[in-house]
């Protein structure tokens, strides 16, 4: 939790943010800016998209506009770029836990509301692909609503107005550092799930800090705790992967004596993208060796301090040699724990075993066994 700090607060109502929170809407304005910035021999750059993460829309066609010198209007941009975003919502994906954490409150009859500053008619378009999701929903509002987006707190407090709920009876959840600020501005508990990498320094403001969806207790507010956990492991809808081993940094068996089966990172984007950081397991397929159980970290590796996210698979056997261009297939089928720094090489080393350790184990249970049989396993990639 943010600067080690314990809940206090028990909470009865739950508002949500939707773009970062629970719909990876990353992806699809990088792809979507992309091809627009194009149209006038513009590149766009990425890496800079968190400059524009939480705001309002105008305030973020404002900022492209100014930063890439755009011979356009305001008003032009977005009549231009509108069409394209409407084109793309329908292939918008969940973030890892955003069902899980909507159905969970559903079910425990916790009042939820779903605060954005987009359009309401685009959060109902975007949500409308999503099953379940815009009848969980007591209240839903958006940035057209309100005088002021966030950072202001209008939005927030009028959320909880319409749910009848007092805003210190509320725990927000928000990816933005403006919706954290308009939701302590609110009064209300706010746990943010930082969409940006490595920045969760920035989030202090928070009650807590959490890794993903994934990560998040319900319990420590007061509210219906998950009971999908099994033997210290998480099921999650399985992810198949595949391509060929590669040399990765040389640190896995050099330093952490642990070889690592390393996919390229170019490859995955997509997959990047939609999975949080953190430690997951599965089956993995070599395709001229058998099947293995396998644990995997996704992420940056913070002891090491990557500067790209990355896959890197650890085969549980020991192999005589290095296999590197074979081929490799993955089914990731549940996780563990969020990605974390460490004091010691050591340390680190130690908790990588114990990962090893409930993985060895779990994989043995009916829920994650089955999926040892998957064709994707056996099948070569073409």
């Amino acid at each position: 939790m943010a600067d080690g700090k314990l809940a206090t607060r028990t909470v009865s109502y739950v508002i949500l943010d939707l773009d970062g929170t629970l719909l990876n809407t990353d992806g699809i304005v990088n792809e979507v800016l992309k091809v627009f910035l194009l149209q006038y021999g513009k590149k766009w750059d990425s890496k800079k998209a968190h400059r524009i993460v939480g705001m309002t829309p105008l305030e973020a066609v404002s900022l492209v506009v100014k930063d890439y010198e755009l011979p356009c209007t305001i008003e032009e941009f977005i009549s231009a770029i509108t069409p394209m975003f409407l084109d793309q919502w329908c292939n918008i994906k969940a973030l890892a836990g955003a069902t899980r954490l909507i159905k969970h409150m559903r079910n425990h009859e916790v009042p939820m509301a779903l605060a954005s500053n987009s359009p309401k008619s685009n959060i109902k378009e975007k949500i409308s692909f999503h099953q379940g999701w815009k009848e969980s929903f007591s209240v839903i509002i958006g940035g057209d609503e309100v005088a002021m987006g966030k950072p202001s707190p209008e939005i927030f407090v009028e959320a909880a107005k319409r749910m009848n709920a007092d805003p210190s009876n509320c725990l927000v959840l928000e990816d933005s550092l403006p919706g954290v600020m308009a939701g302590k501005a609110a009064g209300m508990v706010v746990i943010a799930v930082p969409s940006i990498p490595k920045q969760g320094d920035l989030y202090s403001s928070a009650d807590e800090v959490i890794n993903s969806l994934l990560d998040l207790h319900p319990e420590k507010w007061g509210l219906p705790p998950f009971d999908d956990w099994i033997e210290d492991t998480l099921p999650i809808e399985p992810c198949y992967i595949g391509g060929p081993v590669i040399r990765g940094f040389g640190r896995g068996l050099k330093i952490l004596r642990i070889p690592t089966a390393n996919l390229s990172a170019e490859n995955f984007s997509a997959i990047l993208s939609e999975h949080n950081s953190g430690v997951y397991f599965g089956w993995a397929g070599l395709s001229t060796r058998g099947i293995y159980k396998m644990v995997m970290s996704i992420g940056w590796n913070p002891y090491f301090d990557n500067t790209e996210k990355t896959i890197e698979p650890w085969l549980l056997h020991d192999f005589d040699e290095n296999f590197y261009g074979e081929e490799l297939r993955l089914a990731v089928v549940g996780y563990i724990r969020p990605e974390a720094n460490f004091p010691s090489l050591e340390s680190l080393i130690a908790r990588i075993h114990e990962d090893r350790r409930i993985v060895e184990k779990a994989l043995d249970l009916p829920i994650y066994v089955g999926y040892k049989e998957s064709p994707f396993l056996r099948t070569p990639c073409n």
